[in-house]
């Protein structure tokens, strides 16, 4: 058997091989890099999505695990533009210090880190700057490591912002993730492709207006009946409920969004399974779907094609 080290370079190669040749200049990338809930397990690490465009590698959200993602497929911090925050709940934020601390030395980033995301942002970089500021100060002192590599230039953004650079335009708008506020989704636009990411939220129209014709959707999803059939106290379920999109909702949601094709990620529960997700999605959505797996990668172009990293085949969605 492989050691993990070995299986992680296997896992690079494997996205390395599938990046040759794929996507064109004008397509965007998108690889989930973990597509889970708070739970600590193993199968589904914390919700962190890379997206790439033309020269651009821009991460939104950092859950736990997300610096060892990116290192599985061959991407290295210091060539991370910058990270976008959805949301400050702590499952889309606790894999930040590792990614900014341990990235900044293994790979000696050398530029400073731009961070965006709702009020709060900046005010949560400037604590976390004071809580390491003894280890970044030795850091420097004694492994000279680099005093640029490690800065980090926040922005709490607002509805109404717009991050522009070489063609790509990424534009936040407000979700319904109350009493979360604010939240917000992304959209990713570059040469005519497009992406949006929902964040945590529940039903949300406003999503809906801001999604309509996206090539790719990629939605939160909380299956409850599973959630109930594992042990959960119903309370505790009919709060998660609360806050999130059910898969017949979500159904609903794509059926008037109609993207090429709609991806299920953030899945409450992380053991959930299609039965338990897509089959009530297709009550409402017939169109392609796909329920996210860890590593999954996503091509944006002319068609949207799909690898998962256990498959041996691609699907394409058209």
């Amino acid at each position: 058997m492989f050691n993990a080290d070995r299986r992680s370079l296997l896992l690079a190669a494997w996205w390395l091989l599938a990046s040759v040749g794929t996507a064109s200049a004008q397509d965007i990338r998108v690889t989930l890099l973990g597509t889970g809930t708070p739970a600590p397990v193993m199968n589904r690490f914390g919700a962190s999505i890379l997206v790439e465009a033309g020269d651009q590698k821009l991460l939104f959200d950092a859950g736990r695990g997300a610096l060892q993602r990116l290192t599985q497929v061959g991407v290295n911090w210091r060539d991370v533009q910058g990270v976008f925050f959805t949301h400050l709940h702590s499952d889309h934020v606790v894999g930040f210090p590792d990614l900014w601390l341990t990235g900044w030395l293994v790979s000696q980033r050398q530029s400073p880190l731009s961070v965006w995301g709702p009020r709060g942002t900046k005010k949560m970089m400037a604590h976390l700057a004071r809580a390491y500021e003894y280890d970044i100060a030795i850091r420097q002192a004694d492994e000279k490591a680099s005093a640029a590599g490690v800065v980090i230039v926040a922005e709490d953004v607002a509805e109404g912002f717009v991050y522009e650079k070489n063609g790509v335009v990424i534009t936040p708008f407000a979700v319904d993730h109350a009493p979360v506020e604010p939240a917000f989704g992304y959209r990713i636009d570059y040469h005519g492709r497009s992406v949006v990411l929902s964040g945590d939220t529940r039903f949300s129209e406003h999503l809906i207006r801001r999604a309509a014709g996206v090539d790719l959707l990629i939605h939160e999803v909380a299956a409850i009946a599973s959630h109930l059939r594992a042990g959960m106290a119903p309370e505790v379920a009919a709060t998660i409920a609360a806050h999130h999109t059910s898969p017949e909702q979500a159904g609903e949601v794509f059926a008037r969004v109609k993207p090429k094709l709609a991806v299920y990620s953030h899945i409450g529960r992380p053991s959930a399974t299609e039965q338990d997700v897509i089959a009530p999605t297709r009550k409402a959505y017939a169109g392609p779907l796909e329920l996210g797996e860890d590593l999954m990668v996503i091509d944006v172009g002319e068609t949207v094609t799909v690898r998962r990293p256990a498959a041996a085949s691609d699907s394409t969605r058209r």
